[in-house]
């Protein structure tokens, strides 16, 4: 009886074992070189190269990764059950005349015609909004301390260009971004966790006067560094302040959007902002998560293919959580009404001035 039994328990686990390895058995590429766990993905694998050579200038966090992951948000967010949108569909591409003219899209024409400039010269068969996910993530990778961010494959082409005033803008209300999201199924803490992506980005319309001025001091690294200066009490420096959408900021050379700094101050908003002042780990967890969600906006996941193994895995970030030199914990705004903000220490030396962003 015990012989029969350890018997028929042997057998069923190698009816398991066998189970999984054909679930994740791997299929050669066609190049030689690569695996994919579907064969689908395949096709990807020289399109992240190219990227990464031609587009991202060898692989750097620079202007292109940027507006890359800008033009994620902005195609997908134009989404709303009651308004319409196909969310990440690359309406904005496909339908670049209508979208582009968007108040909201002010300057996004560029990296626009970058993209459409970029399918046409590779001969490259993804549908616009695949393309626009998929940039941006393998973009993003090239961010030290970034997430590597999910890629589902298989979105079909756009229908109708998006509507208007479905992308929040800088200058607007705590309540309105809020709704906004809420409207395309996203919540207060997830709004918070998107807006990690302005740890590396920078500005070239807000105000004119200064393209290329990055929202922290460390626009090249994904890191917390956004969420620690947004939070500091600021100076209004010559050069900046008279646009909408702009407030004082901590550094010489740095941009703080109107909307960055109510976010971080808003009672329903600032716990969750001050617990990524720290944590390198939530942040890139939630960003993940948030982003995730971001790109299937108007899909359903079931019908796409993982194809995630195909974005490069970042480099992890090295530097730690800090004030600017020259700051003090008295600079940090207290907002969250029910824990302190992290004590930090600042960066030796005097207060230096944060570099542009330069154009690529």
């Amino acid at each position: 009886m015990f012989s029969q039994r350890l018997t028929n328990l042997v057998l069923a686990l190698g009816a398991v074992r066998a189970a999984n390895a054909a679930l994740t058995r791997r299929v050669a590429c066609a190049d030689g070189v690569n695996t994919a766990s579907n064969e689908a993905c395949c096709a990807l694998f020289p399109i992240r190269d190219v990227l990464q050579s031609d587009f991202f200038d060898g692989g750097e966090c620079g202007e292109e990764v940027h507006e890359s992951l800008r033009l994620t948000f902005h195609d997908a967010i134009g989404f709303s059950p009651t308004k319409g949108g196909g969310g990440a569909d690359g309406s904005i591409i496909v339908f670049s005349d209508i979208e582009t003219a968007f108040h909201a899209n002010n300057g996004i024409d560029e990296i626009v015609d970058a993209q459409k400039d970029f399918i046409q010269q590779h001969n490259i068969t993804l549908s616009p909004g695949d393309f626009i996910q998929f940039a941006g993530a393998v973009g993003v990778s090239n961010c030290p301390g970034a997430p590597r961010l999910d890629f589902f494959l298989g979105r079909p082409q756009p229908k109708a260009a998006s509507p208007d005033l479905l992308i929040p803008e800088p200058f607007d209300t705590v309540d309105s971004i809020l709704a906004r999201f809420s409207d395309a199924g996203f919540s207060t803490p997830e709004v918070i966790a998107l807006l990690a992506s302005h740890s590396v980005a920078a500005a070239d319309k807000v105000d004119e006067s200064i393209p290329g001025t990055p929202f922290d001091s460390t626009p090249g690294i994904f890191d917390t560094q956004f969420f620690i200066e947004t939070q500091m009490r600021g100076v209004l420096f010559p050069g900046t302040g008279g646009n909408q959408g702009e407030v004082e900021s901590p550094l010489r050379g740095e941009i703080r959007l109107q909307s960055d700094s109510e976010l971080a101050r808003d009672s329903r908003t600032a716990c969750e902002w001050q617990s990524f002042a720290t944590n390198q780990a939530k942040l890139q967890s939630a960003f993940k998560a948030a982003m995730l969600k971001l790109s299937l906006l108007g899909h359903d996941q079931s019908q796409l293919i993982d194809c995630s193994e195909v974005i490069p895995v970042p480099r992890a970030v090295t530097d730690k959580p800090h004030l600017p030199a020259g700051s003090t914990m008295n600079d940090i705004e207290q907002a969250c009404a029910t824990s302190a903000f992290p004590t930090l220490s600042a960066d030796p030396g005097p207060a230096t001035s944060v570099a542009a962003v330069p154009p690529s």
